[in-house]
């Protein structure tokens, strides 16, 4: 027997009692089920003790009642509250205990109380100071975290809080007690609006957020915080950073407007004197590998590290002023990281470095070993097909189309229509698509037609020869 309280600030599941509380139970649960709690502030909210609510308009409202049991809702006014069940063995012990608010009877007699709809949920342990005044029908089973927000919220005196927290919809995950009597008629089709009396009571919505003053120093480091994280993100959707929290080392100094002669042995000279340096490095050109006039300064130690920059600030070097900060350099970090995860990858089974995963496949290959085709194409075939002699993919069987035959070549088309037009291929060079023919075959085309040539048009040396004859 469970109900989940959706609130403002997140979702309570609270069990209940049924056994121990019956009474009080079915009046929480009939209640939920007609929606009566929507919209219900939460009020008089005591830090590691207790917080209320129940009430639909809140105690702050000219209008509010004190909220009804469900009996006075069904029954009229005459039942609106009711003697709920105080069991000596339940006790407010626990953190999220929940009970009934009750009121005494009379001023002199405080141990005769009645209960209407108004509920009370522990915020801390050992509340004993409740035990007798509140009777317990609950406990929450999920939601602290939300109790947690509602125990640290900005409250006034009255314990009223200045963001609204509030109860927007209830949910029965289980209910056994049967409906009374008439509850059918009080059922709505969906959930219910807020009434004009519950929207008056609000003193700042739960979804607005509140206008706190900030200085334009304080803007301005929040502007750049974002802006920072959102380049960080962006740098490692790249593959440039390992991660978005990456931090550069504090071993390591930068020292700017260097002399172009200052050499790396030079600043470890110098800096040797903090502390043992690991690495220095001044940053050259990789073409010309003149001097960019920074460095890299790597210390064993951070301590010795920040020595050195208090030190060294302003520290003439070959008639020039250095500047001396922390590195703010992640790139070693990133280069060690991207070379672990490569070496890995190709350590690894599978393409990429991915088990089961195969490169992909291509339909067309250039310079493929062992081709003799001139144009530097080849296909590439499944290995199931066969294969002709000369290497070459056999031709596909033929196919019947309206009564004609015809086969169907696996090679590529060709466009066979010549181009006449002038182009820069004028020179002699072979135009793209044609074979260069060799030159033992030109020869032997060439002698043809000599002697076709002669045979038609004899020549004097040859009228000469059959002269002779």
């Amino acid at each position: 027997m469970s109900v989940l309280l959706e609130t403002s600030l997140g979702d309570i599941v609270i069990d209940l009692l049924v056994d121990q509380a019956p009474r009080c139970c079915e009046n929480f649960l009939k209640l939920c089920k007609i929606k009566y709690y929507n919209y219900s502030p939460i009020h008089s909210i005591q830090r590691n003790f207790s917080f209320q609510t129940g009430d639909p308009l809140g105690p702050f409202s000219a209008d509010s009642d004190g909220g009804s049991s469900i009996w006075g809702l069904l029954q009229g006014p005459s039942n609106k509250s009711f003697a709920p069940e105080f069991k000596p063995s339940l006790k407010h012990h626990e953190r999220g205990t929940v009970s009934m608010a009750t009121a005494p009877i009379g001023k002199e007699d405080d141990t005769d109380r009645v209960a209407g709809s108004q509920f009370i949920v522990t915020l801390g342990e050992d509340l004993e100071y409740l035990d007798g005044k509140g009777a317990v029908f609950g406990t929450v089973v999920e939601g602290f975290d939300v109790l947690e927000k509602i125990n640290s919220a900005f409250i006034d005196d009255a314990g009223r809080p200045l963001k609204d927290i509030r109860i927007r919809h209830t949910i029965i995950l289980d209910d056994p007690i049967n409906d009374p009597p008439g509850l059918v008629d009080f059922l709505p089709q969906k959930s219910p609006l807020p009434t004009p009396a519950q929207m008056a009571t609000v003193r700042i919505a739960d979804d607005e957020d509140l206008d706190v003053e900030m200085d334009q120093e304080a803007l301005e480091n929040l502007r750049r915080e974002r802006e920072a994280r959102a380049q960080a993100l962006t740098l490692e959707m790249m593959g440039d950073l390992p991660f978005a929290e990456v931090k550069p080392p504090e071993n390591i100094l930068f020292v700017c407007k260097l002399n172009p002669v200052t050499r790396d042995e030079d600043l470890e000279l110098l800096f040797s004197r903090f502390g043992k340096i690991l690495s220095c490095e001044v940053i050259r050109d990789k073409r010309t590998g003149d001097s960019l006039q920074y460095a890299f300064i790597e210390f064993e130690n951070a301590k010795d590290c920040e020595q050195a920059y208090f030190k060294m600030q302003d520290v003439l070097i070959d008639d020039h002023r250095i500047h001396v900060d922390f590195s703010q350099s992640v790139s070693r970090l990133s280069d060690t990281w991207r070379t672990a995860t490569n070496t890995k990858r190709q350590s690894a089974a599978g393409f990429g470095g991915i088990q089961g995963l195969e490169k992909k496949r291509q339909y067309r290959t250039e310079d493929r070993e062992g081709s003799t085709r001139v144009d530097k194409y080849g296909m590439v075939f499944d290995k199931a097909r066969g294969k002709g002699g000369n290497g070459r993919p056999s031709e596909a069987p033929e196919e019947h189309h309206g009564g004609r035959r015809r086969s169907r070549s696996i090679s590529p088309r060709r466009n066979r229509e010549p181009d006449y037009r002038r182009s820069k291929y004028d020179d002699g060079g072979p135009r793209p698509g044609e074979r260069r023919r060799s030159r033992s075959r030109d020869q032997h085309r060439d002698k043809r037609r000599r002697h076709r040539s002669r045979e038609r048009y004899p020549d004097d040396r040859d009228r000469r020869r059959q002269e002779r004859r």
